[in-house]
């Protein structure tokens, strides 16, 4: 799909909120806002990107393309690629103490495998910039591309910008940055962003005199990663002086930074991680929005969620935060609501820190509170459950239904149309369970009102989700039952496949790791009130990716089983798929040469980096034939 310049000036203005574009537009949205930024042109700033559309996205649909694949550059870069010397590849980010926390356990957890003592794990830390991500060579500077070919911009360097700290070039991976205080004195009067600014040092046209001065005055410079300035220590280290490592780090260059880069230095344990498509796992990149305000609620109103719960929604005076204008957010549960004190009159503490929907830190003044007796959707009498208030009545309270309809769709993640505004037409006409949705036709929709064009959209949308290959999890998680969440459902479905699961019984369900007793109560119940909905979507034959079933270990006898392997150059296949097949057969694979590795596995075109290191580690070194005969013993 396309969105028109019209839809994409409201969304960047917010007269359309994020919460009110489909997935397909929300997907859209964030490619075209991100190729504007790679180009040097942004239309929106990367806090409003990073913290309410890319993380929304990352909510809906974790397995978009945009958030596994390296970003692409710009589309200004029009010159042929070349092959980078070495991947490039994008930084995993963490929006609050808590994702770093997580990440530091599985560090922890990976150091474990390896046998490498925690107090061993060594951890730094450099500012992330803001800037034009670049790799130099000596000889050529390459933009990062698609994270394995970039344009050749070398141009750059006979212009004559200089490299940071006067040091000598060929130093890797790096960024083009302008000094911030030099930006905000000599060129923020002619450039909005430091972006715009950058990408007129790269782009083939000739250089402006704004352009000449600053690369003259060392203003604009290439930075290498490995020159930047550096906080070194320990787990313990960063988990006791975590703010004040951050806050020093922030300050130690002077130019346009949006975070810190944290990754462990231990190169057996880099070795063992290793990286997906997007990120290495070894290294992830905090941000934090600081921004906060002090904001009046104007009322509170309760919201009726899918499951039956009553979340508060406050009302807010119209308020600036990191950019946007904010008039509303949620209060969490009505638990908070009575602890605290959130009413009309209340004054609150508002932030934006890495989340979509606005979070009320603290109410610092209370008012007197309104907690509601009956359902606002379906009239029925309130029960609390905990800190939730809840509507028990699951079957026929409007708002529940509208919700489950609308979740699965969501989930599904494969499908465009079917928000909010069409789901609640389509329930004004009598329709309650997906599966009618399913059985309705073009001519059916035209007589609800929906136009013949919306309406032969709506249809092949519904032909889509069901032809288009699915993960048969997400297509479970989708009905929405209680603790089967995605994750559970992958969990749930590597154990037995999804025609056998209606008839588990709770050791069974219970015995999977992960799975408590209780949870898999809840799961059978689910799983009993789901189940003719199921099976007259099933009749539907959707395309289900059949998730793998973990094996029973046995024993492989290959002379790699075991083993510690890299591949590298071009082989006669897929190196993916080899890696794969590889790691299937009990091989351990890993991404660079080290102490550690058994063997070098060789293609054509090899580079000379990794036949040195594996010369200088004894590493032994098979053409890929040799490897294939070894494996097939």
């Amino acid at each position: 799909m396309t969105l028109s310049q019209s839809t994409i000036n409201k969304i960047i203005h917010q007269q359309i909120l994020v919460g009110d574009l489909s997935t397909d537009e929300l997907s859209k949205f964030c490619q075209i806002a991100n190729l504007a930024y790679r180009s040097g042109n942004p239309i929106i700033n990367d806090q409003d990107y990073d913290f309410i559309y890319l993380a929304e996205l990352k909510e809906r649909d974790p397995n978009n393309s945009l958030l596994k694949t390296v970003e692409p550059e710009g589309q200004d870069f029009s010159e042929e690629k070349s092959l980078l010397p070495e991947a490039m590849l994008s930084t995993d980010k963490a929006y609050s103490w808590n994702e770093v926390s997580k990440w530091l356990g599985r560090l922890e957890k990976s150091a474990n495998e390896i046998n490498l003592a925690i107090q061993d794990i060594q951890i730094k830390a450099t500012p992330k910039l803001d800037g034009f991500a670049g790799y130099d060579d000596g000889n050529h500077l390459y933009t990062r591309g698609d994270g394995k070919k970039g344009s050749d911009i070398t141009r750059v360097f006979s212009r004559g910008l200089k490299v940071y700290n006067d040091s000598e070039r060929g130093q890797g991976a790096g960024e083009i940055v302008v000094k911030k205080s030099y930006f905000d004195k000599y060129l923020a009067d002619s450039f909005e962003y430091p972006r715009n600014f950058q990408a007129s040092l790269i782009k083939e046209k000739e250089l402006d005199d704004k352009a000449k001065q600053a690369i003259a005055k060392k203003a604009a410079l290439f930075v290498p990663f490995s020159e930047l300035p550096t906080w070194s220590g320990n787990i313990s280290n960063l988990i006791t002086q975590f703010d004040t490592i951050v806050q020093e780090v922030l300050q130690t260059v002077d130019f346009d930074v949006d975070g810190v880069v944290f990754e462990t230095v231990n190169d057996v344990l880099k070795d063992h991680m290793g990286a997906n498509r997007k990120f290495h796992r070894w290294q992830i990149a905090f941000k934090e929005n600081k921004d906060k305000a002090q904001v009046k609620v104007l009322s509170v109103t309760p919201q009726v969620g899918r499951t039956g719960k009553i979340t508060p929604v406050a009302e807010l005076e119209p308020t600036l935060l990191s950019g946007a204008r904010i008039v509303r957010a949620t209060g969490h549960h009505y638990g908070l609501v009575k602890e605290q004190g959130l009413g009309a009159g209340s004054v609150i503490e508002l932030t934006r820190s890495g989340l979509v929907i606005p979070k009320i830190n603290q109410v610092l003044k209370s008012a007197p509170v309104d907690i509601p007796a009956l359902c606002p959707s379906c009239g029925e009498i309130l029960h609390w459950e905990s800190d939730f208030l809840m509507c028990a009545n699951h079957t026929d309270c409007p708002a529940q239904v509208i919700g489950k309809m609308e979740y699965f769709f969501k989930i599904l993640a494969n499908n465009d149309g079917f928000g909010i505004a069409t789901i609640e037409k389509l329930y004004e006409k009598n329709i309650r369970k997906v599966s009618q949705i399913y059985a309705l036709n073009v001519d059916d929709l035209s007589g609800m009102g929906f136009g013949e064009k919306t309406s032969t959209n709506l249809i092949a949308q519904l032909h889509r989700s069901h032809s288009e290959q699915v993960e048969d999890w997400r297509f479970l998680a989708a009905f929405g039952v209680s603790r089967m969440g995605l994750g559970n459902c992958e969990n749930l479905l590597k154990n037995y496949p999804i025609d056998e699961i209606f008839s588990l019984s709770l050791e069974k369900i219970s015995s999977i790791d992960g799975f408590a007793e209780l949870t898999a109560e809840l799961i059978i119940k689910g799983l009993k009130s789901i189940y003719d909905e199921f099976e007259l979507l099933n009749n539907y034959q959707f395309n289900l990716e059949t998730t793998a079933l973990q094996k029973e270990t046995v024993t492989l006898t290959h002379a790699l089983f075991g083993k510690k392997v890299v591949f590298t150059g071009k082989m006669q296949g897929s190196r993916d798929e080899m890696k794969r097949h590889a790691k299937s057969i009990g091989i351990n694979v890993l991404n660079s040469v080290s102490a550690k590795t058994d063997y070098l596995i060789i293609g054509e075109k090899v580079g000379k980096n990794k036949i040195q290191s594996a010369n200088k580690f004894g590493v032994n070194i098979l053409a890929e034939e040799s490897y294939l005969s070894m494996i097939e013993e």
